[in-house]
């Protein structure tokens, strides 16, 4: 292996990614693990980000302002989405306004920025539209990561972005069939009909079922991170997937860990958070909180800096401490149950830790996660982005009430230790590049 990472020396590697930290993050670690061996490492995202890699020390291409959509202006950027309350149609939409119709302006900016900067190859988050396009027209190989669970399409399973199990009974698998069929020729038509006409365009004919499906397809590899554990089973899955465990951001050295006596002095602790880029606290905080405020659960809350102060006052019990960030690795050893929204990064992280997981997401691709969770039985999917107190505290006391969660976490997490994220994800972009023709 090592001698086909000194390959790497010298090639010029471009990341492209959607611009949420979901989506950068997980890829961090493997991009200053590609700079270590030599690459000329080099990043396309929103400006929003330039602090980030600018400490990270990676050279930061942006999109321009037209397209510089992120996670703090998305809402600014689709004033119109925000009075969607459909869960189909807002996925429609952003199925079609944030991924199909910037896929055109994202590839033409990197074809310029490959003027400058003739990349060997470009490595991208699964959600990155513009990815096929890079491949077919500059004939580059691309990577595409997956952040969320695997977005491939599949016979044996229901339509994606439901949040739908997959039945294996002869009725059930018609149903899905058909699902399929409407999600994909009706439902969410108008964006994959944009998509390909992009391609069209571009002279390109695409492969895949929908617009995600057409990243999976149409990529050299996908390393989806997870593990078959945390997948569904499907027959036709495609052979240039592969797994490669927890890929977790990069982290820079040892820092002072973040501790509370108070962990040492309740024996139930809930950690809740419903991520950054959510900031409506009333969906998942503030019904958690009212689940356990002055309880004999010691309730860790992290807000991404989303009414903080507000929620302290609000809340001043002994059992509560409400911060905008804690580093979940410094306090998952001590929780006993995740409270999330579903974001896929920090479900793997939980799991890691053996933390049973309360899932409450029906938005993007967290519907996805939190059926997993449900479905592995790995923790309790509340099939809500708006639960009850009541539903929290009762999902609590079953957690607690039922080994099973742990045991079956346990399980994963020896499928987990099998894989060695960063360096075997390196291995396969070393091992793609040794097949380019020089």
């Amino acid at each position: 292996m090592t001698s086909s990472f000194e390959q790497l020396a010298g090639k010029k590697v471009l990341f492209a990614t959607i611009s949420t930290d979901a989506h950068i993050d997980p890829l961090t670690g493997l991009a200053k693990y590609l700079q270590d061996w030599g690459c000329d490492v080099r990043w396309y995202a929103s400006k929003y980000y330039t602090t980030k890699f600018h400490q990270l020390y990676i050279y930061h291409y942006t999109p321009g302002k037209h397209r510089d959509v992120h996670d703090e202006n998305a809402d600014e950027m689709h004033p119109d989405r925000t009075l969607i309350r459909d869960r189909v149609a807002k996925l429609n939409y952003d199925m079609l306004n944030i991924l199909a119709k910037p896929a055109a302006t994202h590839f033409e900016n990197i074809r310029r920025i490959y003027e400058v900067f003739p990349f060997d190859i470009m490595i991208v988050d699964n959600m990155f539209t513009a990815a096929p396009i890079v491949r077919k027209i500059l004939g580059v190989p691309v990577i595409a990561i997956g952040v969320v669970p695997l977005a491939e399409a599949s016979r044996d399973l229901p339509p994606y972005g439901l949040g739908m199990t997959p039945s294996h009974h002869l009725l059930g698998r018609l149903k899905q069939a058909a699902l399929r069929f409407l999600t994909d020729k009706i439902l969410f038509k108008e964006s994959y009909k944009a998509y390909e006409q992009i391609f069209r365009k571009y002279g390109i004919r695409n492969k895949g079922a929908n617009l995600l499906d057409s990243i999976v397809k149409n990529a050299d590899l996908v390393l989806q991170i997870g593990s078959p554990g945390f997948e569904y089973q499907r027959r036709d899955m495609g052979s240039n997937i592969r797994y490669i465990g927890a890929l977790l951001p990069y982290s820079a050295g040892k820092k002072v860990p973040w501790f509370d006596d108070r962990l040492h002095q309740y024996r139930k602790i809930a950690l809740v958070t419903q991520g950054k880029t959510e900031k409506d606290v009333s969906k998942l905080i503030i019904p958690a909180l009212e689940a356990f405020r002055d309880t004999n659960v010691l309730t860790i809350v992290t807000t991404g800096g989303s009414k903080t102060a507000a929620l302290r006052a609000r809340y001043p019990y002994r059992n509560v401490i409400i911060e905008d960030y804690i580093p979940f690795n410094d306090l998952m050893p001590y929780a006993d149950v995740f409270i999330t929204n579903g974001d896929y990064g920090g479900v793997l992280l939980s799991l890691q830790h053996r933390l049973p997981v309360i899932a409450a997401g029906t938005d993007k691709c967290r519907s996805e996660t939190c059926a997993r969770i449900g479905y592995m039985k790995y923790g309790i999917n509340l099939h809500t982005e708006n639960p009850s107190a009541d539903q929290i505290s009762e999902a609590f006391d079953i957690i607690m009430d039922t080994p099973l969660y742990k045991t079956n976490i346990s399980r994963l997490m020896e499928e987990f230790n099998q894989y060695d994220p960063i360096p075997l994800s390196a291995g396969y972009v070393a091992d793609l590049l040794m097949k380019r023709p020089a």
